[in-house]
């Protein structure tokens, strides 16, 4: 089934969006509607195929409706992170050529600085509400045709990376062709393999302005699913959703496995998960025991594929063939795996390097970057993103980290995934990082800095007591040299620990006082 339309002509009644919390309800035939209208009215303001369109809000009932909006009417759409501020804000809808920006009145204080911040951008549009400056989504939608327009080509989302190593990279990935019908073969493969079909109850726990959640829902839509998207993550409420709707697929990032799996007994009791199929999870290394745990509690429906926004290749892993291969996220799906060296050679299975894919995946390029996209393929035409990793005898992937928060002490290279790993175990320990910092006698010395479940266990005698559980369970070479308590680790939404700020502001001196080995 390959557009949301044929859905609104079959079973137009049928839920496509349900809001968690509000329990706003999008049918098949609104969705169509909506669409329609949101196409008509790009059209009416001048955007054309291949124009770029910038939107940043919440989650809300209107989202996935501007998003087939721009889908049926050619239009590359970016969704922006709702926590950015002004400069990185303006810098997106600047880099991205953006003619159209639609706020939400939730988040109006940065979308009011882009009437200024943003040059380019010739249209304000906003949901829920409006400011000086905007005009009313609702309202300018209300005054368009419901019928499709007559020139229909495919658009597509232009998502920026996270920047957690750097600026955002806008990664655009051209649709397979100008057919509206004619889907992405990354993402259709995917919902193949996960089982999505008509029947299917996904239940989406993260902001809609991220890959996975956005590409997830959207080709929950294409097969004609129900997509319950929850405002804000909480874990309770989610395992209440999974019973309340007999969710049958959900995607998750490891972050939220260790916050459910830290609920008192009782309260993870409490709920009937029995309708779950598959609960698919990404974006970040999974600990081998966080993993072993959501599995013993919830039986062999978990997921994991490793991939990226760019498209070069996907790696899957079931329940079964992982606990063959704990840690791994599976062999590859599409794409060939490659691990090479420094020097472009690759390595056989077992040593770690910079892992490449190969094969005819979708040729990607970064927005504005052609240096940057240059440096993503080798020669052989084989691209990375980054990532760090070895294959097994069989073929199974094993990610190490990211080429750039790599710690090189005393000329030995320590990877800080496995470190974080092993600390999120703690049960005094609410979320990690791990980084390198400067020092004179190895060139870089191991820090870890610690988001305690409760404050008042931010002491010397709580480190102490980390430190020398730690001890007992790596080498010591790769024991931090120093640990400190922080209230909340800027980890976002998306999963992804934004280490970056963190390693700028001890390379900068600005630190707390060092909890010593």
């Amino acid at each position: 089934m390959p557009h949301p339309r044929y859905t609104a002509e079959l079973y137009p009644h049928k839920p496509a969006i349900i809001m968690a919390d509000s329990g706003e309800m999008v049918t098949y035939r609104q969705l169509e509607e909506r669409s329609n209208q949101g196409a008509q009215l790009f059209r009416s303001l001048g955007l054309k195929t291949g124009d770029h369109i910038g939107l940043m809000m919440e989650n809300n009932h209107h989202f996935l409706t501007i998003c087939w909006a721009a889908q049926r009417s050619g239009v590359i759409f970016t969704p922006i992170s709702s926590h950015l501020k002004r400069e990185e804000t303006a810098y997106i809808l600047e880099n991205c050529g953006a003619k159209l920006f639609i706020g939400s009145h939730a988040l109006a204080e940065v979308a009011q600085q882009m009437l200024e911040g943003a040059s380019g951008v010739e249209h304000f549009l906003m949901v829920g509400g409006i400011i000086p400056g905007f005009d009313s989504w609702e309202e300018a939608l209300d005054g368009q045709p419901t019928t499709p327009i007559g020139d229909e080509k495919n658009g597509v989302a232009m998502l920026y990376s996270s920047g957690t190593t750097g600026k955002p990279k806008g990664v655009f990935v051209p649709p397979v062709s100008d057919d509206v019908d004619e889907p992405n073969n990354l993402v259709m493969g995917m919902g193949i393999a996960l089982g999505f079909c008509e029947e299917t109850v996904y239940l989406s726990p993260a902001p809609l302005y991220h890959a996975a959640p956005l590409h997830y829902n959207m080709m929950n839509l294409i097969q004609g699913g129900t997509s319950v998207i929850m405002e804000k993550f909480d874990s309770e409420r989610a395992l209440a959703l999974i019973e309340e709707h007999r969710v049958t697929h959900s995607q998750w990032v490891p972050i939220m496995f260790v916050r459910m799996l830290k609920l008192p007994q009782e309260v993870r009791d409490r709920y009937d998960l029995s309708s779950m199929q598959f609960a698919i999870h990404a974006a970040a290394p999974c600990p081998v025991e966080v993993k072993e745990k959501m599995i013993e509690w919830w039986g062999p429906v978990i997921v994991e594929y490793y991939g990226a926004s760019e498209g070069i290749g996907v790696t899957i892993i079931d329940s079964a063939a992982w606990l063959t291969h704990k840690g791994s996220v599976g062999p590859a799906l599409l794409g060939e795996l490659h691990i090479l060296d420094d020097e472009g050679n690759e390595l056989p299975p077992g040593e770690i390097g910079t892992v490449y894919f190969s094969g005819e995946q979708a040729n990607f390029k970064y927005h504005g970057e052609d240096e940057k996209t240059a440096e993503a393929y080798n020669e052989k035409g084989w691209a990375t993103t980054g990532d760090v990793g070895y294959v097994d005898e069989e073929g199974y992937l094993y990610l190490t980290d990211r080429k750039n928060f790599m710690i090189i002490s005393g000329g030995v290279n320590i990877y800080p995934q496995e470190i974080e790993n092993v600390l999120i175990s703690h049960d005094k320990v609410a979320d990690v990082a791990v980084f390198g910092v400067p020092c004179d006698d190895f060139g870089e010395k191991v820090q870890a800095v610690v988001q305690p479940m409760n404050w008042a266990d931010a002491t010397d005698e709580t480190a102490i007591e980390i430190m020398e559980w730690l001890r007992e369970r790596i080498s010591h070479i790769k024991l931090p040299r120093a640990l400190d308590f922080h209230p909340e680790l800027p980890r976002l939404d998306n999963g992804k620990l934004y280490k970056r700020h963190l390693m700028e502001e001890y390379k900068g001196g600005a630190r707390s006082d060092d909890k010593q080995e």
